[in-house]
């Protein structure tokens, strides 16, 4: 219950920085709004270390690595196919990434010669996306192929991301550190995206600030780094598939966040997809905990083979 709770949690604060990135990207654009999103979770990251006596020396450079430039590709990506796409394609194709979960742990499986899968889970995954289309109610059309191919692989590489997310927990990395290094990757992106970018002659490189731009500004930064520590605990003490399922009420508390600022209005269809998406999650979160013996400690062996 811990791991869906800090889920619930990360995917309410996700759902939160997304409604800020809508109402900032009317001022900034978008490689700037990644560059202060990584670059506000990283001076405060840097402030809680240096405060509490920690360290972010690791002895796992390659996971970190890895994890930090698939997900800012995976996030590039995304934000691209949302420029080229309707945004409710992009954002359900970016929620394929459970489905994506699931098919690797099925091959893994299958590679490893088990027969044992969670079919359960599988299928609360599957139902979720169900009900993330009736929410969205996606659409593309012909000339539009490019942004959906490119925000379907963007799901692909957040379903690896979130993997190597798992993985590094596994391996005992603290939350901190895993979304330290992600964070200092996407400033990075960011920054360099800015600076290719450019602006038109005579204009300064960077958007200026008022109070209420950079207190959108900070709302995106502090909320996605909540979401990043909740999301990497999360998928280090909780199953994968339960955890992957939940990432789905992000939707529904985006919906909700529409109503709040943008006054949107649903059709029953659309509350039917929210009620789906929450079905699924709670039926996913109960078979767990009525699957997994009380007391049983997290396994510390790798998490691709021993969630099967």
């Amino acid at each position: 219950m811990a791991a869906a709770l800090w889920m619930l949690f990360a995917s309410f604060a996700f759902a939160a920085m997304g409604a800020a990135v809508k109402l900032a990207s009317s001022v900034y654009s978008t490689s700037e709004i990644v560059m202060y999103r990584g670059l506000i979770g990283t001076v405060m990251l840097l402030v809680m270390v240096k405060h509490q006596g920690l360290t972010l020396r690791t002895v796992f450079v390659k996971d970190h690595l890895w994890r930090s430039v698939v997900g800012v590709v995976s996030l590039w990506m995304w934000f691209f196919a949302i420029g080229k796409l309707p945004l409710a394609t992009a954002v359900t194709l970016n929620y394929m990434a459970p489905i994506w979960i699931a098919a690797f742990l099925f091959c893994a499986g299958w590679w490893h010669a088990k027969d044992h899968v969670e079919w359960p889970l599988v299928v609360a995954v599957i139902m979720s996306f169900v009900g993330v289309t009736l929410v969205l109610q996606p659409a593309i059309a012909a000339n539009q192929w490019l942004g959906g191919v490119v925000g379907l692989l963007s799901s692909v590489l957040s379903a690896m991301a979130y993997m190597q997310v798992r993985r590094l927990g596994q391996l005992g990395e603290p939350e901190f550190r895993v979304v330290f290094y992600f964070s200092a990757m996407t400033a990075t992106a960011g920054l360099a995206g800015t600076l290719l970018e450019g602006r038109g002659a005579g204009m300064p490189l960077f958007t200026a600030h008022n109070l209420y731009s950079g207190a959108l500004l900070l709302a995106i930064g502090v909320s996605a780094l909540f979401a990043q520590i909740a999301m990497t605990r999360a998928y280090r003490i909780g199953k994968v598939l339960v955890v992957a399922n939940l990432q789905y009420t992000g939707i529904v508390f985006s919906s909700l966040w529409g109503m709040l600022l943008g006054g949107d209005k649903f059709t029953w269809y659309v509350w039917l997809g929210m009620a789906v998406i929450l079905v699924s999650g709670i039926a996913a979160t109960f078979y767990n905990t009525q699957s997994t013996p009380r007391g049983a400690a997290v396994s510390k062996t790798d998490p691709i083979a021993s969630e099967l």
